[in-house]
């Protein structure tokens, strides 16, 4: 629990927190690339009902990340601040935290599978795929939030390479399982969008296991010892202060892309599953700006605890330069690629199409889009999820729906494209005069020189 962070060279620290974690999240984007490529085998319609899986999932993924975002703020600038004993409390009480309302989701998830897919717009003859998927998901969800409360925790203390191999081991596996249980290969039977979930659930619950033997035997992060109820509940409402506001702002993007994905349903099963296959590819193409962010929340919250204030000011210019370069490298790329790569998906002509104008349109707005997720992830670390939630809400529900329908009603599906584009580069120019301002006004006479 030593401070890791708060000296030394600002690029080399952000380079080694950042390498792992864009390992890390690969492993996590080639978890979803593996279950859309076998799913995509089956046919178009088991594509677009994975599709509509997407938001709901991410959604509930988002709740896991806000939680962790919330622990792994306070867990850092404890450790900044020297104090190990509020370390361990926060740690092991945002996993019960975890458990309480991870609880609460399944049994709330399993209740509206139906009502809450057909308002997405899942047809009569699509819902029944989309349902065998999501009752074996919610069943597992315990193994996806647990395990992403306890990997931010880590990552809190200076950590980034071990919660990073537990993924890539993970994502491993479900691969490896994929063939077997959708495509029914070594003599399994074939189970198609349930096989999907029944090899996400196992690959999860190794990271579960996992995740929590580092927490106790490498970090030694975990305290046994029974808290007063009192204290415990204080220590949840601490989480729960910033991890509230931070999940809010994880879920509104997946909510907002439900709204969308429902809009493009009325031009059919294909436009459904070009965005779920354009949506993966985009995830690929900015796992370095995803890394980067995330590296952000133990770089700032050490450092500020330790009232390093100019280690913060630099790490944010050396950030927003990178998102620049690597926003540009991205739309260069998957404008020539583009459509290649979608067709290993999906071989359908119309799929292939939507997909490949989605990535010609969208990755040249990449870089504010990366602004966006470094400033949140500086805000959360801060302690300040508020910045975020705003910053996000007025992304989606007063610039990119709005604009998606506006767009959609007069230009079609491209429309509704240039609509994400635009909603990237507004709200990233605001991200950056925000934060900006938030740092400079707390900027005092550093500890340490930043270089």
């Amino acid at each position: 629990m030593r401070q890791r962070l708060t000296e030394g060279n600002v690029s080399a620290q952000l380079i080694k927190l950042t390498l792992p974690l864009v390992w890390g999240i690969f492993a996590i984007v080639a978890f979803n690339l593996a279950d859309t490529y076998f799913v995509g085998q089956l046919g178009t319609k088991e594509l677009a009902a994975m599709s509509f899986t997407f938001p709901v999932v991410s959604t509930f993924g988002s709740l896991a990340m806000g939680l962790g975002t919330g622990a792994a703020s306070i867990i850092a600038r404890a450790i900044g601040e020297g104090d190990q004993t509020r370390v361990k409390r926060f740690t092991t009480n945002s996993l019960t935290l975890a458990l309480a309302i991870v609880g609460v989701f399944i049994v709330v998830g399993l209740l509206t599978i139906d009502p809450l897919f057909t308002a997405l717009g899942a047809t009569a003859d699509v819902l029944p795929l989309v349902r065998d998927y999501m009752q074996i998901w919610y069943l597992g969800m315990i193994f996806l939030v647990v395990p992403m409360v306890g990997n931010s925790a880590i990552r809190a203390a200076g950590n980034t390479a071990t919660p990073s191999i537990i993924m890539t081991v993970a994502a491993g596996i479900n691969i490896a399982l994929d063939p077997l249980f959708i495509l029914g290969l070594g003599g399994l039977p074939r189970l198609e969008l349930q096989g999907a979930a029944i090899a996400t659930v196992i690959a999860r619950a190794l990271t579960f296991v996992a995740s929590l033997m580092v927490l106790h035997f490498k970090e030694h992060l975990l305290c046994f010892q029974r808290p007063k109820l009192s204290e415990m509940l204080r220590c949840w409402l601490d989480i729960l202060r910033i991890g509230l506001p931070a999940a809010m702002t994880s879920m509104i993007t997946p909510i907002s892309v439900g709204m969308i994905t429902s809009l493009l349903a009325f031009y059919g099963e294909e436009a459904v599953a070009a965005f779920g296959v354009a949506s993966r590819v985009e995830s690929f193409a900015l796992i370095t700006l995803f890394a980067l962010a995330a590296s952000m929340g133990p770089f700032v919250g050490q450092n500020w605890g330790a009232k390093a204030y100019t280690r913060v000011q630099r790490s944010l210019k050396i950030s927003f330069q990178f998102c620049l370069f690597w926003g540009m490298l991205m739309a260069v790329l998957l404008a020539a690629t583009g459509r290649q790569m979608v067709s290993s998906f999906n071989g359908n002509p119309e799929v292939v199409a939507i997909a490949a104008l989605y990535l010609l349109i969208v990755p040249i707005t990449y870089a504010p889009a990366g602004i966006i997720q470094v400033s949140s992830a500086t805000f959360n670390a801060l302690g300040k999820p508020i910045p975020s939630v705003v910053m996000t809400a007025i992304r989606m529900f007063v610039l990119y729906i709005p604009l998606a329908y506006f767009g959609s009603h007069f230009f079609g599906i491209q429309g509704i494209f240039v609509a994400t584009g635009l909603s990237n580069l507004l709200t990233g120019v605001g991200a950056y005069l925000w934060n900006q301002r938030t740092c400079n006004l707390r900027q005092t006479v550093p500890l340490e020189s930043a270089l």
